[in-house]
């Protein structure tokens, strides 16, 4: 009798056959390549959901994107029965089942069960959601094939973006305790709390039109489902929408951060509150331009910052003794680093880039703050925090003035979707810390300046010459690169630089920063050359920036 894992390979081989023999990797944000060569790679991802699912004896999520990457692209990542990212372990094993040849399969899962002794009788179930782009249907009943191939359940939710899965799996595992694993459920338990944090609030340089770009992306539709249950407390208009225009081109949270100017369709008056989403929103910016035309940009940092100083308020209202932190990366621009510690007065903690090491650090304070630069980003409460805040709100022991702030607070943590950088959830957010401040735009950005910062890319044979240390402020090989960019970065007032490698391609990213833009550009280059001289660069050489 044939093996359900034999039943697995031979689907693979007649429907779901591995035509392309480039080794993939399970990088932070799961598998991203060219779409036409993620074929078994879904199937297979199918598989090993339902696997993950049995050994953990939970709902597992499986969401086809690929985020900020262009249209052509497309990806997949596995979500964990809270929200969070593939257990590195298990990113070993993706990595593993998704290049096995196909003969080999049946094999590979066996040797998997066996290893993670994982109990095929236990009943598993699978959450599976896909973005916008054209690719995404055909690779997400690869997926669903691969979750009956083990004769396993899954609900398909069609279109969401990536943190409402993430939301979805973690209402599941929580038995509704998190909230209701429904889109409905989903803007329900955000906009009512929004509502009552925006009522009674009165202001005059805080404006509630707000106009975001959407990337082209599935964060357009969904954001558009949210306007309907927030009214007219906050006045959204949508551009970038994809009734016209790619998906990330020239549009989208990640072009407007590195590019440091305005998506395509973006003509907005002077002062007007901006916001770009990346392509799957779980990334957000604001930006505005002043009388001048000048591009002033509000990125992860200081939303960060905003969000950080508005909840340390709250907790001191309350009466309660939450520690709170905040949590960066190597990216975070050193003026934000350095108004938290000093003005903020609040722990920084810097980790490696990628979202599993910001919330896993955020994961040890009461109240943990965490956002890339890159505006992927949220808040995480401690099960004790979310519990004091509670009892707080409705002791009547304690003055009304700090239960005012504790249910204020209780009521913030509704809006925060908590699993995952959320667009939508941090839109919310930051709409509210406006309106209570009665802050423009151009109040959040004088909290502090910025350092002017570039960061570039330099093709390379190898990305995994570069070796990191220091969450990622260190190089450690090639030899001599370090002390290159050390020596370079001296030549500079308040310059800082630093290089990594790409996650998903032969790249090595380069990082600068200093007290003019032309110094950080002329470093960034000068960084890249040698990136280019000692790590085996490919193509022609980094350009010197324009004059």
């Amino acid at each position: 009798m044939e093996s359900i894992t034999d039943l697995a390979q031979k689907i693979a081989q007649e429907k779901h056959p591995r035509k392309v023999d480039k080794v993939i990797q399970y990088g932070t944000a799961g598998f991203r390549t060219r779409a036409e060569n993620l074929d078994h790679v879904m199937y297979r991802m199918g598989l090993l959901a339902v696997l993950r699912s049995k050994e953990r004896k939970a709902t597992i999520g499986v969401m086809i994107t690929a985020s900020h990457n262009p249209e052509e692209d497309n990806g997949v990542k596995l979500i964990d029965p809270h929200g969070e990212m593939l257990e590195a372990s298990w990113e070993v094993h993706a990595t593993h089942i998704a290049n096995v040849p196909d003969d080999g399969l049946a094999e590979s899962l066996r040797t998997l069960i066996q290893k993670e002794n994982i109990d095929m009788s236990v009943e598993g179930y699978i959450y599976v959601a896909k973005d916008t782009r054209p690719s995404s249907s055909s690779l997400s009943q690869a997926v669903m094939d691969g979750v009956s191939a083990l004769k396993t359940n899954a609900k398909d939710y069609g279109l969401l973006t990536t943190p409402q899965l993430h939301y979805m799996v973690t209402c599941k595992n929580t038995e509704g305790s998190y909230g209701t694993d429904t889109e409905e459920g989903y803007y329900q338990k955000l906009s009512s709390a929004f509502k009552l944090l925006h009522k009674n609030v009165s202001w005059t340089k805080y404006s509630p039109v707000t106009v975001v770009d959407a990337a082209n992306g599935v964060g357009a539709v969904k954001l558009k489902e949210m306007q309907k249950y927030i009214g007219e407390t906050l006045k959204i208009t949508v551009y970038n929408d994809g009734s016209s225009g790619k998906l990330n081109l020239q549009c989208g949270a990640d072009y407007v951060k590195v590019q440091q100017k305005g998506p395509i369709g973006c003509n907005a008056d002077a002062g007007v509150k901006l916001v770009s989403f990346d392509g799957d929103a779980d990334r957000i910016v604001f930006y505005f331009f002043d009388k001048d035309g000048k591009f002033h940009l509000l990125d992860g940092d200081k939303i960060a910052t905003l969000v950080a100083g508005y909840l340390t308020n709250l907790v001191t209202q309350s009466g309660l003794k939450l520690k709170l932190g905040l949590v960066q990366t190597a990216y975070a621009n050193g003026s934000s680093t350095k108004y938290i510690r000093q003005q903020l007065k609040i722990p920084v903690a810097c980790v490696p880039t990628g979202v599993k090491h910001l919330h896993h650090k955020a994961l040890e304070y009461d109240v943990g703050v965490y956002f890339e630069a890159n505006g992927h980003g949220t808040v995480v409460f401690s099960d004790d925090a979310m519990n004091q805040v509670k009892k707080a709100a409705s002791d009547e022991s304690r003055p009304e003035s700090e239960r005012k702030g504790a249910r204020n607070l209780s009521t913030v943590i509704d809006v925060i979707n908590q699993t995952v950088g959320d667009a939508i959830s941090d839109l919310l957010l930051v709409e509210i810390v406006l309106c209570v401040r009665d802050w423009s735009l151009e109040d959040w950005d004088k909290a502090y300046t910025d350092l002017p910062n570039r960061q570039l890319k330099v093709k390379v044979k190898d990305r995994t010459v570069i070796k990191t240390s220091d969450a990622e402020r260190k190089a450690d090989s090639p030899p001599g690169l370090q002390e290159a960019v050390d020596s370079l970065v001296e030549k500079y007032p308040s310059g800082r630089s630093f290089v990594r490698p790409s996650g998903t391609e032969d790249v090595v990213r380069v990082y600068a920063e200093a007290e003019t833009q032309a110094d950080a550009d002329m470093l960034g280059y000068e960084v890249s050359v040698k990136v280019y001289e000692l790590a085996g660069g490919v193509g022609d050489k980094p350009s010197p920036p324009a004059k």
